[in-house]
């Protein structure tokens, strides 16, 4: 493949990506002002954007086996809460902008989070074990088994917590 194909294909697949986040949130937002019609079509435009994505990373050979995406997950999750959340917390400090500190610093934990995750599921690979996954709407704490009594990270009611399916 090309250079300029697989920037390309790069490219695509973070705009694809960002829009079905942003389509999502523009969903949320429709709901809760009463728009319900609106808000279906921000989450359909949000699914077809999902399929562009994934069709964008499958060319670019960017899904590999289970063993080799948790691998990949372990490697990006750890990037950013060793490297880029907290350059990005610095500077979000120095501007002195407390809610992109807030932002930056849930993710941060989380990410934290997420790699220990993965790496236990790596781990663990085909024993099978069934576990729950609850996330918590205010910060993203991802925790297995029941929601905590409150998050450990934002101070949610771990009764908010959001139970994945």
């Amino acid at each position: 493949m090309g250079k300029n194909t697989l920037e390309n294909l790069k490219e695509a697949f973070a705009g694809e990506s960002q829009a079905n986040r942003t389509y999502l949130a523009f969903a949320k937002k429709a709901e809760e002002e009463g728009y319900s019609q609106v808000a279906k079509l921000f989450r359909a435009a949000a699914e077809a954007e999902t399929v562009h994505a994934h069709n964008h990373l499958r060319v670019m050979k960017g899904i590999k086996s289970t063993k080799e995406n948790l691998q990949a997950a372990i490697n990006g999750e750890t990037h950013e809460f060793k490297k880029m959340y907290p350059e990005m917390m610095n500077a979000a400090k120095s501007e002195k902008n407390d809610d992109a500190v807030q932002t930056f610093h849930y993710a941060n934990e989380v990410e934290k989070i997420h790699a220990a995750l993965y790496s236990k599921a790596l781990e663990n690979l085909g024993k099978n074990e069934v576990l729950e996954y609850y996330v918590c709407p205010f910060c993203g704490n991802t925790v297995e088994k029941a929601p905590p009594e409150k998050c450990s990270i934002c101070g949610a009611p771990g009764k908010k917590f959001m139970k994945i399916v």
